[in-house]
């Protein structure tokens, strides 16, 4: 996991200094939306929606911009949209399995902007359940180092479910079934641990190990289709090397 959960935790910390900022904004909101609208503007008795919520102030997005998405999706305020789940899946340059989370409003438009990121870029489209089966749903919370050791971290979760700690260099990823995230995110919280964010994922149970002009062509692909307003989320089992890493980022 380590490649791709690594390039990633690094993207969203530059997502939120460069042009893509009110882009991660508005699909961090519509995150909360949904949440809200599933179950309810109480961020105690809705869990999705309390994780969906700290995982925008983490990013910055701005207190009134948060409360106004909560009474939106909770119907407490006009102009909330009706947005679907759908997910896509394909292949990436390489082979890479690829799943796309969309959020949307309008199924047309998000399936054709997935089908253009998708064949501008290397990729195919496949069937339903032809890529899916290569990813388990998992928990995953990111926790900030902070001078805190991969032993602190599993003495405070592993009680609560946690499977495994991974290190990311700057942080700890906190696996756990998707059933015990609530759990294992309250479970740091008692101990005292600070977390970046705490969200349902699809983890590969299988790795593409990439070069570097393999590694270019799926962050390329990522990028394009990440573009798109209506996609939420993308999942890849993909592995990159810290030495490619490096030389990508270069």
């Amino acid at each position: 996991m380590s490649g791709h959960s690594k390039w990633a935790t690094t993207k969203h910390k530059k997502a939120v200094i460069d042009a893509k900022r009110g882009k991660l904004f508005a699909k961090l909101i519509k995150n909360i939306e949904v949440a809200a609208r599933t179950g309810g503007a109480d961020l105690d008795g809705n869990p999705t929606l309390y994780d969906a919520v700290q995982k925008a102030k983490k990013n910055s997005v701005p207190n009134t911009n948060i409360d106004r998405a909560v009474k939106r999706g909770a119907g407490l305020e006009a102009g909330g949209a009706d947005y679907q789940t759908i997910m896509y899946e394909g292949y990436g340059p390489n082979g890479v399995a690829v799943l796309i989370e969309c959020l949307t409003d309008n199924r047309n438009r998000a399936a054709s902007d997935v089908r253009v990121a998708m064949t501008r870029n290397g990729g195919s489209m496949a069937d339903p359940g032809s890529v899916s089966y290569l990813f388990h749903r998992k928990g995953v919370i990111i926790v900030p180092k902070a001078g805190r050791s991969e032993d602190d971290v599993l003495d405070a979760v592993l009680d609560a479910g946690a499977e495994e700690v991974n290190d990311l260099g700057e942080s700890f990823e906190v696996v756990s079934e998707a059933t015990d995230l609530v759990a294992v995110r309250t479970a740091l919280q008692e101990a005292g641990i600070d977390y970046d964010s705490a969200d349902n994922s699809f983890l590969p149970t299988m790795q593409v190990e990439l070069d570097e002009d393999g590694a270019r062509k799926i962050f390329k692909l990522i990028d394009a289709l990440e573009d798109s307003d209506d996609v939420q989320n993308v999942f890849a089992n993909f592995d990159v090397s810290d030495d490619i890493m490096a030389k990508v980022e270069a």
